[in-house]
């Protein structure tokens, strides 16, 4: 592990979207992921000993919500940057997830649909093959 990267931990009971944000982070020089949770109570437990920089949460998980763990997270690392990433388009619940002090709130399609856009972008900028 080098000092200079960002480390992050991901959570989110998805195993499958984990890993691909996993690898789609760890492709950043900058970041570098530490950890995983697939819970919200594993979230708090490996942010505690793993000491992040920032966690990327799924509000929807087991055992403890994401709104719930955003909250603890938030008490107990002040200075811990807090995105959510989530597949629920609820304005309440991003509220909820902010309130509780989250730095971002972000939905899995828009993050999905970014991508697309921007491989779109690059396509187009490239000359034909045909």
């Amino acid at each position: 592990m080098r000092d200079d990267r960002i480390k992050v931990l991901v959570a989110d009971d998805d195993e499958l979207f984990v890993g691909s944000l996993r690898e789609l982070i760890d492709r950043q020089p900058e970041l570098e992921v530490v950890g995983e949770a697939h819970n919200g109570l594993e979230a708090i437990d490996l942010t505690d000993n793993l000491d992040p920089d920032a966690v990327v949460i799924d509000l929807h998980m087991p055992l403890l919500d994401g709104v719930t763990a955003v909250a603890r997270l938030r008490h107990d690392h002040p200075n811990l940057c807090l995105i959510v990433l989530t597949g629920d388009a609820d304005a309440q619940l991003h509220e909820a997830a902010s309130e509780a002090g989250a730095d971002a709130v972000l939905e899995k399609s828009a993050l999905a649909q970014g991508l697309i856009d921007r491989l779109s972008a690059e396509t187009a900028k490239r000359p034909s093959s045909r």
